[in-house]
C-alpha cells in the first residue's frame, strides 16, 4: 500500500498520511468487538484489494485537490511584478488594506492573513501555526482577499 501511494505521489510523507489514513478510516467506521479484517466491517468486505483500492483513490483524491490549489495560488497570488508600478499601492491603500484586515475579516482569516502576509510563512507554515491543514488556509487565505477585494471596490 506504501509502494503504491510513493508511486503515485512521490512524496513518501504524504504516502504514509495516506495509507495512515485508509487504516484509521477502516477502525473508526467498525463497532467495538468487530474485526475490519477478513470478515468485514459493516457492508464492506476488507481485503488486499479493497485496500489497494482505497489508498489509490485517495491519492488521486490528493492530486486533484493540489490541482485546485494550484489553480487557486495562480489565479489569486499573481507574482507582484506585473503589477509594480510607483503609484500603486499608495500609503492610503495599504492602510485601508490593514483597517479591512483588522476590523472586517474573521479571526481565522486575519491570523491566516497576518503570518502569510506580514510574517512571511508559507502555506505549511501558517497551517502548522494554526493548528488547521494546509487547505484550511487556503480557504481562509481565499475568503480574506474575496472581502479586501469586495470592500476596496466599494470604496473606489
Amino acid at each position: 500500500m506504501h509502494r503504491l501511494a510513493v508511486a503515485l505521489l512521490h512524496d513518501d510523507d504524504s504516502a504514509r498520511d495516506i495509507v495512515h489514513d485508509v487504516f484509521a478510516s477502516i477502525l473508526g467506521s467498525c463497532p467495538a468487538g468487530v474485526s475490519p479484517l477478513g470478515s468485514g466491517c459493516g457492508d464492506v468486505v476488507v481485503t488486499p484489494g479493497y485496500l489497494l483500492s482505497a489508498v489509490r483513490n485517495r491519492c488521486l483524491n490528493l492530486i486533484r485537490d493540489n490541482g485546485v490549489r494550484d489553480r487557486v495560488i495562480n489565479r489569486y497570488f499573481i507574482e507582484n511584478d506585473e503589477y509594480d508600478t510607483e503609484d500603486w499601492p499608495d500609503d492610503e491603500t495599504i492602510a485601508t488594506i490593514y483597517r479591512i484586515i483588522k476590523d472586517d475579516l474573521t479571526p481565522p482569516c486575519r491570523r491566516a492573513m497576518e503570518l502569510r502576509f506580514c510574517e512571511g510563512f508559507t502555506f505549511a507554515k501558517v497551517a502548522e501555526e494554526l493548528g488547521v491543514s494546509e487547505n484550511a488556509v487556503y480557504k481562509h487565505v481565499r475568503q480574506a482577499l474575496v472581502i479586501i477585494r469586495k470592500k476596496l471596490s466599494q470604496n473606489g
